[in-house]
């Protein structure tokens, strides 16, 4: 449960369903701006600190932020930003509480500060900054800013900036983490992200059955399993991946990634002008030529093959629509990626139709812009984007980046968020969509082989680091096995 992501509603009602059960709201708002003080007195040394409060829950956390640290010796300064009237209940409460004056955004001396804690807006803006609260936060220039539950001005649930947000330098959120929290570009002004339990039971945790999770290894660690005593290489997994005719290196690093995950026999169907290469720089994968459309469609169907990958490198030559087709015709688990994607964009419907068995699509934004423009021109976040595009298509969706989100038609969903930017080079997708597919061709699961695949793809990352090229993320996998013991 604790890989849980709730939205801002689900939030709502865990605090609610908290409060029904008899706990005191107060407490638990105690708890929240004593955590917050914690995080601070562990991070920065006491000295003139700025604490922007509004009129919701939020600003009733910062009340406590700023009763604490004068008690223990720090310069305080509350600024109120809002009408006191309406003010909530608890935020009302603790802002009696506070002993100092409360001051105007106007009034606030800005000499000598060294920190400044924003308790303005939580989870649950829906609007954007009032613009001489813009104009004030960029004031603050490069002072740290500790920011309660979520840096103000950021979306929760879409990580999307509502007009305007300063970069915190770290955030005190509270029970779970918000979707907004590992989403673009709210994840880059989170800074460090603290999650703080402040009491709330997890038997008062509301989530609905198509919750979001952080990904975590612990979802689908046993997919990565050792072989059978007795196991042979058709027995561990039957992968076909279709070869690109020029620009091969992306189809040798997705069979050879599919090799290294665990599939024990690939083969790589390739258009006979090309197949020579392919052999004299593959030892173990098997190269299986063919001239036309019905010599690529007689590879497809040896009876032993368990999953296909088509679309690294493909590129758009002559009759690659039909291949791409004509692989889906088999109903068997299907990765595509790449040009297997972007050459739909005038006939979308052709390839969500021509959907028979499990199917994985690994489109990076421009490609899914490409599949998916109607839906990716809609202001809901990249979360929300994704699940109507598996909806739509009737495939699971990885939409890869920084933030790559999984979700399938259900609208179940995954954020992953161990991903570094080391990954951002040329031939990474080609290995991750190999990796989708020797799991797939273990018979696994379409959504839990994305969701491993996705997540171990970033453990690479962070093993290789800097200077990384796609080759080693290859030859790392073995590694990143013994890791995960």
């Amino acid at each position: 449960m604790k890989h849980n992501l709730l939205s801002v509603e689900e939030m709502r009602k865990t605090d609610q369903a908290e409060i029904d059960t008899g706990t005191d709201s107060l407490w638990l708002m105690e708890n929240a701006g004593i955590a917050v003080v914690k995080h601070i007195r562990r991070t920065f040394s006491k000295g003139n600190v700025l604490i922007l409060c509004g009129p919701g829950n939020n600003g009733g956390d910062g009340f406590v932020v700023a009763r604490h640290l004068q008690k223990m010796g720090w310069d305080v300064q509350v600024v109120l930003f809002g009408d006191s009237e309406k003010m909530s209940q608890d935020a009302t409460a603790m802002a009696e509480r506070w002993e100092g004056e409360l001051l105007a955004l106007e009034s606030a001396s800005l000499s000598n500060l060294t920190l400044v804690v924003d308790a303005i807006f939580g989870t649950g803006l829906d609007r954007t900054l009032e613009p001489e609260l813009i104009e004030f936060l960029d004031s603050l220039e490069d002072l740290p800013i500790v920011s309660v539950d979520i840096p103000s001005g950021v979306n929760g649930d879409t990580g999307l900036i509502l007009g305007h947000a300063r970069q915190a330098h770290s955030t005190v959120t509270f029970c779970h983490k918000k979707t907004g929290h590992l989403l673009y570009p709210g994840r880059a002004l989170t800074g460090e992200l603290i999650l703080a339990d402040i009491g709330i039971k997890d038997e008062n945790i509301q989530t609905d059955q198509i919750s979001c999770i952080e990904n975590h290894k612990g979802l689908w660690r046993d997919l990565f399993h050792p072989p059978k005593h007795d196991a042979h290489k058709f027995s561990r997994g039957y992968a076909i991946v279709a070869g690109a005719e020029v620009m091969t290196g992306a189809t040798r690093l997705a069979a050879r990634s599919a090799q290294r995950i665990g599939a024990g026999y690939v083969v790589i169907a390739s258009p006979e002008k090309a197949s020579t290469l392919y052999r004299v720089s593959l030892s173990s994968v098997i190269v299986r030529g063919y001239r036309d459309t019905t010599g690529y469609k007689e590879i497809l169907r040896d009876q032993r093959a368990d999953a296909y990958l088509i679309g690294p490198g493909m590129g758009y030559a002559f009759g690659a629509q039909e291949r791409v087709l004509t692989t889906m015709k088999e109903g068997k688990p299907t990765v595509l990626d790449a040009d297997a994607l972007s050459m739909f964009s005038e006939n979308q419907d052709l390839l969500f139709n021509s959907i028979k068995g499990p199917c994985i699509m690994t489109p990076h934004e421009g490609e899914f812009g490409k599949l998916f423009p109607e839906i990716l021109s809609q202001p809901i976040g990249k979360l929300e984007q994704t699940r109507l595009a598996a909806k739509q298509s009737g495939a699971v969706i990885v939409f890869k980046g920084a933030d790559t989100v999984i979700a399938d038609p259900s609208g179940k969903a995954i954020i992953n968020s161990n991903a570094p930017s080391d990954l951002a080079t040329a031939g990474s997708g080609d290995v991750l969509a190999g990796m989708i597919t020797g799991l797939l061709a273990q018979g696994n699961q379409a959504f839990s082989s994305a969701a491993a695949a996705v997540w171990l793809h970033g453990e690479l990352g962070n093993l290789c680091g800097q200077g990384l090229i796609a080759e080693d993320l290859v030859d790392a996998i073995p590694q990143a096995f013994k890791n995960l013991i």
